[in-house]
Protein backbone atom coordinates (compact mmCIF):
# COMPACT_ATOMS: atom_id res chain seq x y z
CA UNK A 1 0.00 0.00 0.00
CA UNK A 2 2.76 2.31 1.13
CA UNK A 3 4.11 1.89 -2.56
CA UNK A 4 1.45 1.92 -4.76
CA UNK A 5 0.82 5.86 -2.47
CA UNK A 6 4.73 6.98 -3.05
CA UNK A 7 3.87 5.82 -6.92
CA UNK A 8 0.46 7.54 -7.32
CA UNK A 9 2.28 10.61 -5.85
CA UNK A 10 5.43 10.49 -7.94
CA UNK A 11 2.30 10.21 -10.99
CA UNK A 12 0.18 13.14 -9.71
CA UNK A 13 4.09 14.93 -9.35
CA UNK A 14 4.72 14.47 -13.32
CA UNK A 15 0.98 15.18 -14.00
CA UNK A 16 1.86 18.62 -12.38
CA UNK A 17 5.10 19.48 -14.50
CA UNK A 18 3.42 18.69 -17.12
CA UNK A 19 0.75 21.01 -17.08
CA UNK A 20 2.98 23.61 -16.21
CA UNK A 21 5.10 22.50 -19.33
CA UNK A 22 1.83 23.11 -20.98
CA UNK A 23 1.93 27.37 -20.67
CA UNK A 24 1.40 29.46 -23.60
CA UNK A 25 0.26 26.04 -25.46
CA UNK A 26 -2.93 25.13 -26.92
CA UNK A 27 -4.43 21.66 -26.54
CA UNK A 28 -5.92 19.34 -29.88
CA UNK A 29 -9.77 19.89 -27.86
CA UNK A 30 -9.04 23.79 -28.07
CA UNK A 31 -7.32 23.66 -31.56
CA UNK A 32 -11.26 22.21 -32.09
CA UNK A 33 -12.83 24.57 -30.71
CA UNK A 34 -11.53 27.48 -32.51
CA UNK A 35 -9.04 29.02 -29.95
CA UNK A 36 -5.83 30.68 -31.28
CA UNK A 37 -3.34 31.77 -29.25
CA UNK A 38 -2.10 35.32 -28.34
CA UNK A 39 1.30 35.05 -26.68
CA UNK A 40 3.53 32.08 -27.69
CA UNK A 41 5.48 32.19 -24.34
CA UNK A 42 8.73 33.74 -26.11
CA UNK A 43 7.51 36.72 -28.49
CA UNK A 44 5.72 39.80 -28.45
CA UNK A 45 4.10 38.59 -31.96
CA UNK A 46 0.28 39.57 -32.64
CA UNK A 47 0.68 42.64 -30.11
CA UNK A 48 1.96 46.36 -31.21
CA UNK A 49 2.04 49.45 -29.05
CA UNK A 50 -1.28 51.53 -28.56
CA UNK A 51 -1.30 54.70 -31.14
CA UNK A 52 2.59 53.86 -32.80
CA UNK A 53 4.36 54.65 -29.39
CA UNK A 54 7.77 53.39 -29.03
CA UNK A 55 7.75 50.17 -27.75
CA UNK A 56 8.80 50.09 -24.08
CA UNK A 57 8.05 48.63 -20.61
CA UNK A 58 7.69 44.87 -21.45
CA UNK A 59 9.82 42.25 -21.38
CA UNK A 60 9.55 38.44 -22.24
CA UNK A 61 10.74 36.20 -19.52
CA UNK A 62 10.43 32.74 -18.11
CA UNK A 63 7.27 32.18 -20.21
CA UNK A 64 5.73 35.15 -19.16
CA UNK A 65 4.82 38.84 -20.66
CA UNK A 66 5.95 40.96 -17.98
CA UNK A 67 4.62 44.69 -17.53
CA UNK A 68 7.95 46.21 -15.56
CA UNK A 69 7.33 49.09 -12.88
CA UNK A 70 8.15 52.34 -13.26
CA UNK A 71 9.60 52.83 -16.52
CA UNK A 72 8.31 54.51 -19.62
CA UNK A 73 6.03 51.79 -20.72
CA UNK A 74 3.04 51.59 -23.43
CA UNK A 75 -0.19 50.05 -23.56
CA UNK A 76 -0.15 47.09 -26.30
CA UNK A 77 -3.09 46.00 -28.52
CA UNK A 78 -3.55 43.18 -30.99
CA UNK A 79 -2.76 43.29 -34.33
CA UNK A 80 -6.23 42.01 -34.89
CA UNK A 81 -9.61 43.77 -34.18
CA UNK A 82 -12.55 41.23 -32.30
CA UNK A 83 -16.09 41.77 -32.18
CA UNK A 84 -17.81 38.40 -31.08
CA UNK A 85 -15.14 36.42 -29.00
CA UNK A 86 -14.19 34.63 -25.81
CA UNK A 87 -10.70 35.73 -24.69
CA UNK A 88 -9.26 34.45 -21.75
CA UNK A 89 -5.46 34.91 -19.64
CA UNK A 90 -4.31 34.06 -16.48
CA UNK A 91 -2.11 36.81 -14.70
CA UNK A 92 -0.64 38.20 -11.43
CA UNK A 93 0.35 41.07 -9.33
CA UNK A 94 2.27 42.54 -6.67
CA UNK A 95 0.95 44.33 -3.13
CA UNK A 96 -0.95 47.11 -4.23
CA UNK A 97 -0.60 46.47 -7.91
CA UNK A 98 -2.62 47.89 -10.67
CA UNK A 99 -3.11 46.57 -14.07
CA UNK A 100 -6.36 45.92 -16.44
CA UNK A 101 -7.32 44.48 -19.91
CA UNK A 102 -9.56 46.48 -22.52
CA UNK A 103 -11.30 45.75 -25.24
CA UNK A 104 -13.65 47.21 -28.07
CA UNK A 105 -10.64 49.51 -28.15
CA UNK A 106 -9.89 51.95 -31.02
CA UNK A 107 -7.41 54.31 -31.60
CA UNK A 108 -9.67 57.08 -32.85
CA UNK A 109 -10.56 57.61 -28.81
CA UNK A 110 -7.04 58.12 -27.18
CA UNK A 111 -7.94 59.13 -23.68
CA UNK A 112 -10.62 56.71 -23.14
CA UNK A 113 -9.59 53.76 -25.64
CA UNK A 114 -11.80 50.65 -24.35
CA UNK A 115 -14.28 49.26 -21.65
CA UNK A 116 -11.56 47.83 -18.82
CA UNK A 117 -11.32 44.78 -16.98
CA UNK A 118 -10.16 45.85 -13.61
CA UNK A 119 -7.41 43.70 -12.15
CA UNK A 120 -6.16 45.30 -8.95
CA UNK A 121 -4.72 44.40 -5.36
CA UNK A 122 -8.47 45.56 -3.78
CA UNK A 123 -7.15 46.09 -0.27
CA UNK A 124 -3.24 47.54 -0.87
CA UNK A 125 -4.13 50.11 -3.88
CA UNK A 126 -6.00 53.25 -3.27
CA UNK A 127 -8.59 52.39 -6.54
CA UNK A 128 -9.77 49.62 -4.14
CA UNK A 129 -10.90 51.75 -1.58
CA UNK A 130 -12.85 54.18 -3.77
CA UNK A 131 -15.73 51.68 -4.41
CA UNK A 132 -15.91 47.95 -6.09
CA UNK A 133 -16.83 49.37 -9.24
CA UNK A 134 -12.75 49.95 -9.51
CA UNK A 135 -12.06 46.56 -7.84
CA UNK A 136 -11.00 43.08 -9.64
CA UNK A 137 -13.44 42.29 -12.04
CA UNK A 138 -15.09 45.19 -12.75
CA UNK A 139 -16.28 47.08 -15.25
CA UNK A 140 -14.19 49.55 -14.66
CA UNK A 141 -15.80 52.93 -12.76
CA UNK A 142 -18.97 51.49 -14.44
CA UNK A 143 -19.99 48.16 -13.02
CA UNK A 144 -19.12 46.02 -9.89
CA UNK A 145 -18.50 42.28 -9.86
CA UNK A 146 -20.12 39.81 -7.74
CA UNK A 147 -19.52 40.17 -3.99
CA UNK A 148 -18.17 36.67 -3.38
CA UNK A 149 -15.98 36.65 -6.44
CA UNK A 150 -12.78 33.96 -5.53
CA UNK A 151 -9.76 36.33 -5.82
CA UNK A 152 -6.63 34.72 -5.00
CA UNK A 153 -4.23 35.95 -2.83
CA UNK A 154 -1.70 38.72 -4.03
CA UNK A 155 0.87 37.04 -5.95
CA UNK A 156 -0.82 34.11 -7.34
CA UNK A 157 -2.55 33.20 -10.41
CA UNK A 158 -5.67 33.93 -11.07
CA UNK A 159 -7.59 33.12 -14.16
CA UNK A 160 -9.83 35.50 -16.03
CA UNK A 161 -12.01 35.37 -19.35
CA UNK A 162 -13.90 38.27 -21.12
CA UNK A 163 -16.98 36.91 -23.25
CA UNK A 164 -18.49 39.02 -26.07
CA UNK A 165 -21.34 37.60 -27.89
CA UNK A 166 -24.06 40.29 -29.55
CA UNK A 167 -25.47 42.87 -27.14
CA UNK A 168 -24.33 40.45 -23.80
CA UNK A 169 -20.75 41.03 -21.70
CA UNK A 170 -19.68 38.18 -18.96
CA UNK A 171 -16.49 39.07 -16.83
CA UNK A 172 -15.31 35.98 -15.44
CA UNK A 173 -12.63 35.24 -12.33
CA UNK A 174 -11.26 31.63 -11.72
CA UNK A 175 -13.92 29.79 -12.92
CA UNK A 176 -16.58 32.00 -11.75
CA UNK A 177 -18.56 34.42 -13.87
CA UNK A 178 -18.39 37.49 -11.75
CA UNK A 179 -20.50 40.28 -13.96
CA UNK A 180 -22.53 40.01 -16.84
CA UNK A 181 -24.49 43.45 -18.82
CA UNK A 182 -26.17 44.02 -21.75
CA UNK A 183 -24.78 46.85 -23.64
CA UNK A 184 -27.01 49.69 -23.80
CA UNK A 185 -28.74 48.53 -21.17
CA UNK A 186 -30.39 51.41 -18.58
CA UNK A 187 -27.67 49.34 -15.44
CA UNK A 188 -24.97 50.49 -17.96
CA UNK A 189 -25.94 53.71 -19.07
CA UNK A 190 -26.80 54.60 -15.36
CA UNK A 191 -22.53 53.04 -14.47
CA UNK A 192 -21.55 55.41 -17.31
CA UNK A 193 -23.41 58.52 -16.25
CA UNK A 194 -21.73 58.36 -12.99
CA UNK A 195 -18.37 57.48 -14.58
CA UNK A 196 -15.38 59.16 -15.69
CA UNK A 197 -16.46 58.34 -19.22
CA UNK A 198 -19.76 60.05 -19.06
CA UNK A 199 -18.34 62.94 -21.47
CA UNK A 200 -16.21 60.61 -24.12
CA UNK A 201 -18.67 60.42 -27.35
CA UNK A 202 -19.25 56.82 -28.25
CA UNK A 203 -17.51 55.28 -25.42
CA UNK A 204 -19.89 52.22 -24.16
CA UNK A 205 -20.45 51.06 -27.80
CA UNK A 206 -19.91 48.00 -29.07
CA UNK A 207 -17.15 48.08 -31.94
CA UNK A 208 -14.95 46.23 -34.01
CA UNK A 209 -11.66 46.86 -31.49
CA UNK A 210 -8.66 45.39 -30.65
CA UNK A 211 -7.46 44.28 -26.66
CA UNK A 212 -5.76 45.72 -25.10
CA UNK A 213 -2.73 45.09 -22.21
CA UNK A 214 -2.57 48.17 -20.14
CA UNK A 215 0.34 49.54 -18.88
CA UNK A 216 -0.13 51.75 -15.14
CA UNK A 217 3.67 51.68 -13.62
CA UNK A 218 3.20 48.62 -11.78
CA UNK A 219 4.48 44.77 -12.32
CA UNK A 220 1.97 42.71 -13.68
CA UNK A 221 2.83 38.78 -15.44
CA UNK A 222 0.64 37.42 -17.93
CA UNK A 223 0.55 33.81 -19.57
CA UNK A 224 -1.71 31.64 -21.76
CA UNK A 225 -3.58 34.26 -23.17
CA UNK A 226 -6.05 33.09 -26.25
CA UNK A 227 -8.91 33.78 -28.12
CA UNK A 228 -11.46 32.44 -29.93
CA UNK A 229 -13.99 34.11 -32.57
CA UNK A 230 -17.68 33.50 -31.87
CA UNK A 231 -19.72 33.30 -34.51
Amino acid sequence: MHLRFLAALASLVLCAAAVRAADNTLTAAEKSAGWTLLFDGRTLDGWRPYAGKPVGGWEVKDGTLHAIAKVKGVDLITDKKFTDFEFSWEWKLPAAGNNGVKYFVTEARTKSPGHEYQMLDDVGHPDGKIGTHRQTGAFYDVLPPAADKPSKPIGEWNASRIIVKGSRVEHWLNGKNVLTYELGSEAVKAGLAKSKFSKEPGFGDKIDGHIMLTYHQDDCWYRNLKIRELK
